[in-house]
């Protein structure tokens, strides 16, 4: 039987959970922004969402070296500067003139700060736990959801009782006063906390990259990424041009954020029981199922589903990656193989919205955008399936 975890291992999970509801929320709190950013500098949808595009892609480019820092000095003072960094974003967009100095300030701060926190608090987790792996990483990955569901609506009430420059700055002092002192209360765990897991002593990233189950891995994060993107800076457009209302326009990223928050939390523990692999193959199918009701919404009501079943899927898939890395790789070099995982969705991340916002732009309509996304979401589920098979690299 495994060793039972330590108590420490749940502070630690609940850190993790609110450094990552931090940085998710600001990052989704974009879909608030979105209308001012374009109203106050004039520009067309693929120029708004390439800000987003942008914070993502270092978010994740850069989360292998944030991964690296992290297992040399430290996931706390890693996260910690982390924070920082995307509270001066924060406060530096505020001031923007230009739509470039948000592509500066926003895309480049805010994503920065999130490579530092995002690879280093949820890798944080996983070694200090056995069997319950999957609910762990589900409870600490639950914070992406719970910060896009709050955060983003207390963005839009801000922008509407202020206005955006001081609602950014509002957002910079809840990440120094929640999402740094969450920060300060990650640890690694102890050398070999659990060694009746049976999971692999440990790879090398060195190792890790000459491993066939890795690179089916990150094809599948690959394929994933524009599907996964997308809805994040358009379901809300989409919304508007269906006449729905600013609130629930916005809502429906939070609403995105219930179903990730049920995803991360019921289908981590699930995927304990039946096998983490197997839920990702088919959450990766559940996700490119959820966009034919995109495809299908002629109101408020069919979008709403979307947002909760895509949320679900997306959730369970972010919970999931963590936990399959430390299963199929082991402890040693975890939180930098995550990191260089996470660089797979990378130019999903910033070549689908942009695209989606091209596409748009030129057709008037996402439609072509929906089926890509479901071709796509197909590849992601093909690859997630060859990792069935797979040994843990010892």
């Amino acid at each position: 039987m495994p060793v039972p975890e330590q108590r420490y291992a749940w502070v630690v999970v609940w850190a993790a959970f609110f450094c990552l509801a931090v940085i998710f929320g600001v990052a989704y709190s974009f879909a608030a922004f979105f209308e001012s950013f374009a109203a106050q500098f004039s520009a067309q949808r693929a120029d708004v969402a390439a800000v987003f595009g942008l914070t993502g892609l270092l978010c994740f480019v850069l989360g292998a070296a944030g991964g690296m820092l992290a297992d040399r000095f430290g996931p706390r003072r890693v996260c910690g500067a982390g924070m920082l960094c995307i509270a001066a974003g924060l406060v530096a967009t505020s001031l923007a003139q230009t739509l470039a100095a948000v592509y500066l300030c926003y895309g480049v701060g805010v994503g920065l700060g999130m490579a530092l926190v995002y690879s280093p608090s949820i890798a944080c987790v996983q070694p200090w736990f056995g069997r319950r792996r999957g609910l762990a990483a589900g409870i600490a990955s639950a914070g992406i959801g719970a910060g896009t569901l709050v955060v983003p609506l207390i963005a839009a009430s801000a922008i509407a009782w202020l206005d955006w420059r001081q609602a950014l700055r509002l957002l910079a002092l809840g990440v120094l006063g929640l999402g740094l002192g969450a920060a300060t209360l990650l640890r690694r765990a102890p050398p070999d906390p659990d060694p009746a897991t049976g999971s692999a002593p440990g790879a090398s990233l060195r190792q890790a990259l000459h491993s066939r189950a890795f690179w089916w891995l990150y094809l599948a994060t690959v394929a994933a990424g524009p599907t996964m993107f997308i809805p994040f800076a358009h379901a809300s457009a989409a919304a508007r041009d269906l006449g729905v209302g600013e609130a629930r326009a916005v809502g429906l990223v939070g609403l995105i954020g219930i179903g990730s928050l049920l995803g991360r939390l019921a289908i981590g523990a699930l995927a304990d029981r039946i096998g983490r692999r197997l839920t990702l193959v088919l959450m990766q199918a559940a996700m490119g199922a959820s966009y034919l009701l995109w495809a299908a919404a002629d109101g408020y009501s069919a979008l709403a589903l979307f947002a909760l079943g895509f949320g679900l899927s997306y959730g369970g898939i972010v919970a999931l990656l963590p936990a399959i890395c430390m299963d199929l790789f082991g402890g040693r070099a975890v939180t930098s193989i995550i990191g260089t995982l996470y660089t797979g969705a990378a130019l999903g991340n910033l070549v689908g919205p942009v695209m989606a916002g091209a596409v748009f732009d030129r057709s008037g309509s996402y439609a072509p955008v929906i089926w890509c996304c479901i071709a796509l979401s197909a590849l992601a589920t093909l690859a997630a399936s060859r990792l069935l098979g797979a040994a843990p690299r010892r």
